[in-house]
């Protein structure tokens, strides 16, 4: 997969972050990240081309277009086969830097995903899930990443 610590670090300090996938379903795994990282003190934008209402008492979109005002990165949380779509939308509309999310399964990598960030030459992070590296990481999470450092596969 393709990220290092530096860009991880990169894109987690940024303020506002895109949350492209963020489930309806308040069990799926994409709304755990988003009750984190606004338990960290990120301001998390949901984006779901199905959305009706709100997620986590946000206002979501249904696509990055109509998102109001600046973001520093978007994480995509999609299917992969989805992710490429998403990262085309996110970079349409000036979106700086990406993290294509990855936990358990494909997660949001796809080949096509990569190469469209190659290609615009926006920060990167593939195949990472970005609650390992948040401070104050919970349990699950830091276990995860000492899983990784001990595989020798934790970014550098």
């Amino acid at each position: 997969m393709t990220a290092d610590r530096a860009t991880i670090d990169e894109l987690l300090a940024q303020e506002r972050l895109l949350l492209m996938g963020a489930s309806t379903d308040e069990k799926a795994f994409s709304r755990a990240v988003m009750r984190e990282l606004l338990e960290k003190g990120y301001d998390v934008v949901p984006v779901n081309p199905h959305v009706e209402g709100p997620i986590e008492g946000r206002e979501a979109y249904t696509d990055v277009a109509h998102v109001p005002g600046e973001v520093g990165a978007a994480i995509v949380m999609t299917s992969a086969e989805h992710a490429a779509d998403a990262v085309r939308e996110c970079l349409a509309a000036g979106v700086p830097r990406i993290w294509l999310h990855r936990g358990a399964g494909p997660g949001s990598v796809s080949d096509e995903a990569i190469a469209l960030c190659r290609e615009a030459g926006v920060p990167l992070v593939a195949g990472e899930c970005p609650l390992m590296f948040v401070k104050e990481a919970g349990f699950v999470h830091r276990v995860h990443r000492f899983g990784k450092k001990v595989a020798g596969t934790l970014p550098q």
